[in-house]
């Protein structure tokens, strides 16, 4: 089930960001029906017909722990951005196996700041247990949940630093997912800093 559609300008430009349970969190992103770019890693980019498909639609790739990837990824956002595209990102870096929320790396908050674009946060739950990190079968039939926040503009983080800023969003988003148990009130912009 997807929530929140409505908080979203199909004109505008984001960064998205959201927690990252499952393989199946990108085919439940792509039921929030706008148009965005995916950063992914690498690896998905070299599958038969997926990543074919990721090449033509110019979705980013990432070489995850290679400095030079990173660096080149970031380039690549910028670039997109520019041109008015939203880009989607799972600050985590990899999947939650116990649903907590792992440290938000900084990319997407450093580009949020740089070129003073309002984020997306998007919260996803009920994928990890569906489909757990390191398997294929299916093993439950619990609802899938994706709930699109209201975007928060820039002006509303720009005191922050990078650092702050993505520990925000972590609890922000930590706080519609049911396993993450990590001080899951929502926080304020007022007393995030």
């Amino acid at each position: 089930m997807v929530t929140g559609k409505e908080h979203i300008d199909k004109k505008a430009t984001y960064v998205v960001v959201s927690n990252h349970q499952s393989q199946l969190d990108i085919l439940a992103a792509f039921r929030t029906f706008f148009h965005f770019k995916w950063v992914s890693k690498i690896e998905v980019f070299r599958l038969p017909f997926i990543g074919w498909n990721m090449h033509l639609n110019e979705y980013i790739p990432l070489k995850r722990g290679d400095k030079e990837s990173i660096r080149e990824m970031l380039e690549k956002c910028r670039k997109t951005l520019k041109k008015g595209n939203s880009v989607f990102i799972f600050p985590e870096g990899t999947r939650s196996e116990t649903g907590i929320l792992r440290p938000f790396k900084l990319g997407a908050f450093q580009l949020a700041h740089e070129l003073q674009l309002p984020i997306l946060p998007i919260a996803i739950d009920g994928t990890r247990e569906v489909l757990p990190k390191y398997s294929l079968e299916l093993k439950s039939t619990k609802p899938m949940n994706i709930q699109i926040m209201p975007p928060v503009p820039y002006e509303n983080f720009q005191h922050m630093s990078e650092e702050e800023t993505a520990a925000f969003f972590r609890k922000k988003i930590g706080a519609h997912v049911t396993a993450h148990t990590e001080d899951t009130e929502e926080p304020s912009l007022l007393t995030a800093v």
